[in-house]
């Protein structure tokens, strides 16, 4: 029988975020608060609809990054990575239409669509190719991307990401499981910011999507996970997910790719990690102990690091039809690489 979700991780007890470890929930240098976001905010029409996104750091020999944040999210999921590459890169995180700050679209929401904008949004602000990287349903638009545009795609970071197990749910179900996490539509701003101060509140609420919230400073929480959650596109977006079915197809992915997780995800299975490995041809895992479904979020540090080393290895000719390397499991506080060290490729 067919579960409401995939995931049989149980929830984290508030007393077991004691043992989450120093760099869980902390701030990844530069800190995303001393920035002047609105000085970097913009919009840009694609299809008669407005897209609102973030564009800060220098477009030099570095490729440029684009995040894509999951269901009910913003460009926001990414305040503590965004600082940390655009020291070095421009950086470029969008607001899907009919969420965050960005119209609903024309047509219907569904992953082609997605996947479509994206990489129009890539091309019209000359971005492409670039390192895309997406959590939960930006995973698997990224993904599509990179099957869609390949020529838009240099190097792929795939994060928790939907697209392989969500197809075998129950479609009432899970869009019942969609709208109790995402019950803060109903919550206005005030409501919103009185819950993120308070960390047993937070955690019973947030604990389907972190592992520990009460780890998660209050700005943070609110800013990043709880300010996007009451847009038009949500159960659209949440459909479009649930309806799409693109496994055939995953192994035309021919960018570089690597697929992080985190271990007790609760949203979707880990197990997923091992699929969308088996049918990337080279593609890498990573596994972060004791993190829920937002890793980028929870530890940043971690993350930040993962995908920095991500970038250094030059893809020489013949990796892709590698076999797949084994698990790596990033203990909290630290990070260890995938395989053996090589020389920085300077075009990315």
């Amino acid at each position: 029988m067919k579960t409401i979700l995939p995931s049989r991780v149980p929830p984290a007890l508030p007393r077991s975020a004691r043992n989450a470890g120093e760099d869980y929930g902390a701030t990844d240098p530069p800190d995303w608060r001393e920035i002047d976001w609105p000085a970097h905010l913009h919009k840009i029409e694609i299809d008669g609809t407005s897209v609102n996104y973030v564009d800060i750091g220098e477009q030099g020999d570095s490729r440029p990054m684009v995040f894509v944040h999951g269901l009910s999210g913003q460009w926001q999921n990414w305040l503590e990575n965004i600082p940390r590459f655009a020291q070095e890169r421009r950086v470029v995180a969008m607001d899907l239409p009919g969420q965050g700050m960005s119209e609903m679209p024309r047509e219907k929401i569904s992953i082609e669509l997605y996947g479509n904008f994206v990489a129009d949004v890539c091309r019209r602000l000359d971005l492409a190719p670039a390192v895309v990287v997406g959590n939960s349903m930006g995973g698997f638009v990224a993904a599509e991307v990179a099957i869609r545009a390949p020529e838009v795609v240099d190097r792929l970071m795939l994060i928790s990401s939907a697209g392989v197990s969500q197809i075998d749910v129950a479609r009432r179900p899970a869009m019942a499981a969609g709208k109790v996490a995402a019950f803060l539509t109903t919550a206005n701003i005030a409501q919103k910011q009185w819950i993120a101060r308070r960390p047993v509140l937070r955690h019973w609420i947030m604990s389907l999507i972190v592992r520990h919230p009460s780890r998660i400073k209050a700005d943070a929480m609110f800013e990043a996970l709880m300010k996007g959650a009451d847009k038009p596109g949500f159960e659209h977006a949440l459909r479009a997910t649930l309806e799409y079915d693109f496994r055939d197809r995953i192994p035309q992915i021919g960018a570089p790719t690597i697929v992080i997780w985190g271990e007790k995800d609760m949203i979707i299975p880990v197990k997923d990690a091992d699929a969308f490995i088996s049918m990337i041809d080279g593609a890498r895992k990573v596994i972060i102990e004791d993190t829920g479904h937002v890793p980028m979020f929870e530890r940043p540090a971690a993350f930040n690091k993962l995908l920095a080393e991500f970038l250094e290895y030059d893809v020489e000719e013949g990796d892709l039809e590698a076999e797949p390397e084994e698990q790596m499991d990033v203990a909290p506080g630290g990070s260890n690489g995938s395989g053996d060290a090589r020389e920085r490729d300077p075009s990315v």
